[in-house]
């Protein structure tokens, strides 16, 4: 087939001539020039953070200033040992920025991989290059599903619409003709062109948005949230409770004033805890590496978290539950039609689109191109209005136009042919209806007068990764609802061989009022004929009953549905508008990817929940010793190396574990009221049995060296109470959960047993009497424990 030709290239719908410089493009010398000028689109795209960046996000926080100056006075005051936990803090902090440089390497590679390039003409020829390359003037191609990386002029306009509603906020489509403006960060829906680059670089607004759409974050996440609210008040404990050590230890008191002085910061430092900040950031980072081995780029790291809270997911069928690819099994010719010219019609139809979707591609593939057909015009599909066409002029001059598109839309209610279609739906098989026009194709009324002339059948390919997904959102009591632009009764065949059963809803009967659609969505579980603007709708009206949504989808008409959900998932293969409003792209086009994605998150947020209430129960113990301690006018019993060894062996070491133990529990909300409802009662029962402990063994131990026997046996109170918390934690138990907490608890009888050990650590249980005491003491602190929280888990609701 041959298209029209001319001296000055025309656009075939609105025909303006086009200079030939700016049709043919840029010359190689005139690129050359451009960049010598720094003409050039050149703005670094990074997926995270620079290294110095991380080291200083790392390095200069709030807690470790802190730490970081009790650090340097316990250096001067005090022997060593005092001063582990600073090494602690060294150590803690090297390995957030080592794992978050890992995440960064992985994340800057990821980002390359996925990448779109946009094609630009140069020399007369189509090539494509990165968005950095582009230069001032670049004539610019694109089609549906493009998005315009820089701003430019609408130099050739075929049907071109674009959807500017990431910028304007409007929904619909923009019809573009030559000498329009183009803007960057807008994506075409309908249509081809090309486009002259005027502002490239930070100049356009394109440069904002792409930074934006990749960038590594740790914002926006209710679990990050909590515990920075749970640190904002952790702080202001600590201001007074510290004011009150010093006072008690230094003038009342009135011991040595190094001694004063190491027994002061030890009271303070176990109030910070700084390490849940700095292991969630950890497992955050590790998740992501994790997933990017899998090819699944996370743009924003609340993903990970986000899409673990989901409740429903909404699955766009094509791409998603189905290939791209579709074969024609069969064509029905209507109403005595002759099905050889039918074949030559569909094969032109083919040819007439410059960029065919994917049943356009089967038909192309199923039907040769006629060479005495010419296409006159051409009207490209697009999704709001379910058909393509064009014009042609036939071998023979006989001159006539055509639509291809969905039969329900193009044919009346009481049509024969739309039975026929039905039956053909019910069997999950898409159906096309070719139709002949007597309009001119801009006109917006030409489907009024479509005649039926065949039936076009075709068949998509399953993803065999799909069922099994869908039984895992089952299993997971995770919701599914496929959403499709396609048949709803198709689209209902399709989901029943893939296991999802339920309501079949045709979209367009869906009440407007977004209660009223809510209802129905709840009731229903397979909608077609969902538009666009519906698909945004309906995943409005999910939210407001109070779901966590995830979208997924590869299509532009997906982009503001994507955008609007809690979290948006995009297929590596689809679109450049979906990839760069989506949280979550599957670069490997693999739906089976979603449930390593969700395990992912409800590990990390599981986890950190779990060995949160072991840092915040020494929180609470540490600041109630020290307010008890400035009420009763006794010394502080701790010295910094002791809750540095209780805090390694019942917190740090365990937590690193527990952290990143699987975990399928799904994620629940509230994070600081579930965490706080065990951190509160579980240290103020410690905190009260070890102050116990240390009065009776104030008036058990006399003479020289009663205050190390005094703190010895506080000491033991103390780890035993902090053991049965993360024993309690650690349930259920495995046999590697068994084996770390045996090993912490081996690990403090070696202390107590090994001489330099003893001597480094200032700890020596003196006598038979005050070391059983502590051990009776704990154990009834640990039947505490057990009722307390179990009552907790009765009296107060775990959602």
């Amino acid at each position: 087939m041959t298209h029209t030709d001319a001296g000055a290239e025309l656009d075939p719908v609105h025909p303006v001539p086009v200079p030939a410089r700016r049709a043919h493009g840029l010359s190689t010398a005139e690129v050359a020039d451009r960049v010598a000028r720094g003409e050039v689109n050149d703005v670094p795209v990074r997926s995270s953070r620079s290294l110095g960046e991380i080291v200083r996000a790392n390095v200069f926080t709030r807690f470790n200033a802190i730490i970081g100056v009790l650090w340097l006075i316990m250096l001067f005051v005090a022997p060593l040992q005092d001063s582990l936990f600073g090494y602690v803090i060294i150590a803690n902090t090297g390995i957030g920025i080592i794992q978050e440089w890992r995440a960064k390497q992985t994340l800057d590679s990821l980002a390359v991989i996925g990448e779109a390039k946009p094609t630009v003409r140069r020399d007369g020829a189509a090539v494509e290059v990165s968005t950095s390359a582009i230069v001032l003037g670049d004539l610019i191609e694109i089609g549906p599903g493009d998005k315009v990386v820089v701003d430019g002029e609408c130099v050739e306009a075929d049907g071109l619409e674009i959807d500017e509603s990431l910028l304007t906020g409007e929904a619909d489509p923009v019809v573009k003709r030559p000498g329009d403006a183009v803007m960057s960060g807008s994506f075409v829906v309908a249509g081809g062109g090309a486009f002259e680059a005027t502002k490239v670089g930070r100049e356009a607004y394109a440069a904002q948005l792409a930074e934006e759409a990749s960038r590594f974050t740790l914002v926006h996440s209710e679990l990050r949230t909590g515990i920075s609210t749970i640190l904002k008040y952790v702080t202001w404990m600590m201001i007074p409770t510290a004011i009150g050590l010093v006072i008690s230890q230094l003038v009342v008191k009135q011991h040595g004033f190094k001694d004063s002085i190491a027994r002061t910061v030890g009271g303070i430092v176990p109030m910070v805890p700084e390490g849940l900040v700095l292991l969630t950031s950890v497992a955050f980072a590790i998740g992501v590496i994790r997933l990017g081995r899998k090819q699944c780029l996370v743009q924003e790291l609340p993903a990970i978290e986000g899409l673990a809270r989901v409740d429903t997911v909404c699955l766009d069928k094509t791409g998603t539950l189905t290939e791209g690819g579709m074969d024609v099994t069969e064509l029905r010719p209507l109403g005595g039609a002759d099905e050889a010219y039918v074949r030559k019609v569909l094969g032109a139809l083919g040819e007439s689109d410059p960029r065919p979707n994917a049943s356009l591609q089967a038909i192309i593939a199923a039907y040769p191109d006629s060479e005495e057909w010419r296409c006159v015009e051409s009207l490209p599909f697009s999704s709001a209005r379910k058909y393509s066409g064009a014009s042609f002029s036939e071998g023979d001059g006989e001159a006539s136009t055509w639509l291809l598109g969905a039969p329900d839309v193009l044919l009346a209610e009481d049509d024969p042919a739309l039975a026929e279609t039905g039956r053909l739906n019910e069997q999950g098989l898409r159906v096309l209806l070719l139709a002949r026009v007597a309009g001119e194709l801009d006109d917006p009324e030409v489907a009024r007068s479509a005649r039926p002339t065949a039936l076009v059948v075709l068949e998509q390919r399953l993803r065999p990764d799909a069922a099994r997904t869908l039984r895992y959102f089952a299993e997971q009591d995770v919701r599914a609802k496929v959403i499709s632009g396609d048949n709803a009764v198709s689209v209902g065949a399709v989901a029943g061989k893939l296991g999802l059963t339920g309501q079949v809803v045709d979209a367009r009967q869906l009440p407007a009022e977004q209660e009223e659609m809510a209802k129905s969505l709840d009731e229903g579980t397979v909608f077609g004929r969902v538009s666009p603007q519906q698909k945004r709708d309906m995943v409005g009206a999910l939210q407001s009953r109070g779901h966590t949504v995830a979208m997924t989808g590869d299509g532009v008409n997906d982009v503001l549905a994507l955008k609007d959900a809690d979290i948006g998932v995009s297929m590596g293969s689809g679109s450049e508008a979906t990839r760069a409003v989506a949280q979550i792209v599957l670069l490997d086009n693999s739906f089976a990817t979603l449930p390593s994605v969700v395990a992912e998150g409800r590990r990390v947020i599981g986890n950190i929940t779990r060995v949160a209430t072991l840092f915040l129960v020494k929180t609470v113990y540490s600041v109630l010793l020290a307010v008890l301690v400035v009420c009763w006018r006794v010394e502080y019993p701790f010295l910094p190396r002791h809750l540095t060894l209780l805090s390694t062996l019942t917190i740090g070491v365990p937590a690193f574990f527990l952290a990143l133990a699987p975990n399928t529990e799904r994620a629940r909300p509230h994070f600081v009221r579930r965490v706080m409802r065990y951190s509160i009662p579980g240290g103020v029962i410690a905190a009260v049995a070890t102050f116990v402990t240390y009065l009776i063994a104030r008036h058990y131990y006399t003479g020289k060296g009663s205050l190390g026997a005094e703190t010895s046996a506080a000491t033991l109170t103390l780890f035993l109470i902090s053991m049965w918390v993360l024993a309690i934690i650690a349930r259920p138990y495995t046999w590697w959960r068994i084996t770390l907490v045996a090993s912490m608890g081996a690990a403090f009888v070696v202390v107590l047993v090994v001489p330099w050990l003893q001597h480094f650590f200032a700890l020596k249980l003196v006598g038979v009497t005050m070391p059983w005491v502590a051990v009776g003491i704990a154990a009834v602190a640990a039947v505490a424990l057990e009722l307390v929280w179990r009552l907790v888990d009765r009296r107060v609701p775990d959602q």
